[in-house]
């Protein structure tokens, strides 16, 4: 299933692509015999992943939520990803799952990462200019200024080609913790990858969708413990991934992965031996 009906809003998934990452990274200090008879690697040790955006129509507003991996990434980097030679323009992926992309007014970044961000713009002659025109650029003001202090853990993780021409031209606005971007949806910090990420929630109805953005990038990871080794604060990160998945579970959420390369949706249950389970709609 890769759309659905939450409430008044029709919430689709656009899956830019699928790329292959160390599965270790993935799973951090959790052994390879317990995660990879979930997401069998390859020679390399690499998982197949997605970037996985998701689409969130409204009524009053269509709303693209993450952009996927992008232009930026070198032929090698691609290469080593398993990517094709040249990406596909995220608005061409938007047109082929059947939408205009000319109607995306709002685009929504949970961090600005590049895997998150990377089709927010697009290289032309040696610039790059946006990829969705008419829309409004939406990110968090201190994960943009985090990508600018250039740290050794995480400065390889932001392009700053993705977002700095959209907050220059004014088209990205920069917000302040939790903030609503539209009626009924939801930017709300849940640090513990980063510092400023966010999980994005659109309500209507008495329903909720929610995005979990990297804080849960595939189903496998509901497990508390189960974090990735690119999390700055790994304790909040369990910390705050259990807050999330109680609500998820409590409140019969639908639920989206970013990085899950084979369900779109999912709900959440409390299970006795793992803390949670995701079970794909």
């Amino acid at each position: 299933m890769s759309k659905l009906t939450v409430g008044d809003f029709e919430i689709s998934l656009i899956r830019d692509s699928v790329y292959w990452w160390d599965g270790g990274t993935f799973f951090g200090v959790v052994p390879k015999t317990l995660w990879a008879p979930k997401i069998p690697a390859d020679e390399q040790n690499r998982i197949p992943c997605a970037f996985n955006c998701y689409l969130i129509e409204t009524g009053e507003h269509t709303i693209l939520v993450e952009t996927g991996g992008g232009d930026k990434p070198d032929a090698r980097a691609r290469e080593r990803m398993k990517l094709a030679p040249e990406a596909e323009p995220l608005s061409e992926v938007v047109a082929r799952h059947g939408y205009d992309p000319d109607a995306i007014d709002i685009v929504v970044n949970s961090h600005l990462h590049w895997d998150h961000c990377g089709g927010n713009t697009i290289l032309t002659n040696g610039s790059a200019v946006p990829a969705f025109p008419k829309a409004r650029y939406v990110a968090v003001r201190g994960e943009w200024e985090h990508a600018h202090e250039r740290l050794a853990r995480d400065r390889v993780s932001y392009i700053d080609a993705n977002y700095d021409p959209l907050v220059n031209s004014g088209q990205m606005m920069l917000v302040e913790g939790d903030y609503e971007v539209a009626p009924g949806l939801w930017m709300r910090r849940a640090p513990g990858h980063n510092r400023d990420m966010v999980v994005i929630t659109a309500e209507s109805c008495g329903r909720t969708f929610c995005f979990f953005s990297d804080l849960v990038p595939t189903r496998h990871h509901v497990r508390p413990t189960w974090i990735a080794a690119f999390d700055l604060y790994p304790l909040e990160s369990i910390e705050t991934k259990v807050g999330w998945l109680d609500a998820a579970a409590a409140g019969d959420w639908v639920c989206g992965f970013s990085h899950d390369s084979e369900v779109a949706f999912a709900r959440i249950t409390a299970d006795a031996k793992t803390g949670f389970a995701a079970v794909p709609l």
